[in-house]
């Protein structure tokens, strides 16, 4: 596997297309107790300044915990194209009708029953601090190709198909 670190551009790049392609993560609060608190969100999406929106409820757990700490983690697991993501960043809550309208999806219906009027919805936004990434070169089909190739022959891979590194906005 070789390293490729990501800065400005390339790295919002590959946040956007990593984080967009898996679009659940799991977002970790209270990174400093342990266990860390963890819930699955799905992501609304990664804006062309590598940031990161979710909506949540404003009551919820999550949202308390970054109140009182900013400070999250997200992971992104694309397993099916071998593709992965952490995120490390600062979270700010918005209520403000602005943000609700632009960020709103109507999926997000399913857990508010007032729909983008509930007096509960709120979006997140992570802002990145460090991210890191794993990916294929050479895209899933050929990876696949690789590691069963090296099954089949005994051999072992040499995981030169893959890339990773530091995607730093």
């Amino acid at each position: 596997m070789s390293t490729e670190n990501l800065t400005h551009q390339d790295a919002i790049k590959k946040i956007k297309d990593l984080s967009e392609s898996a679009k659940i993560c799991m977002f970790c609060t209270e990174l400093e107790t342990l266990p860390i608190n963890s819930r699955p969100m799905t992501l609304q999406e990664t804006d062309d300044e590598g940031n990161l929106w979710f909506i949540s409820g404003d009551t919820s757990n999550k949202n308390f915990e970054i109140k009182d700490d900013k400070r999250v983690q997200l992971f992104f697991m694309n397993n099916g194209d071998y593709q992965y993501l952490s995120v490390f960043g600062s979270a700010t809550i918005y209520k403000d009708r602005s943000t609700i309208e632009d960020k709103w999806s109507p999926m997000a219906k399913a857990w508010f029953e007032e729909g983008k009027d509930d007096p509960n919805v709120s979006i997140i936004r992570v802002e990145p601090t460090e991210s890191y990434y794993w990916d294929t070169k050479v895209g899933k089909l050929v990876s696949l190709v690789n590691f069963v190739t090296a099954a089949v022959t005994g051999n072992t891979t040499d995981n030169s198909d893959g890339v990773e590194g530091k995607a730093q906005v």
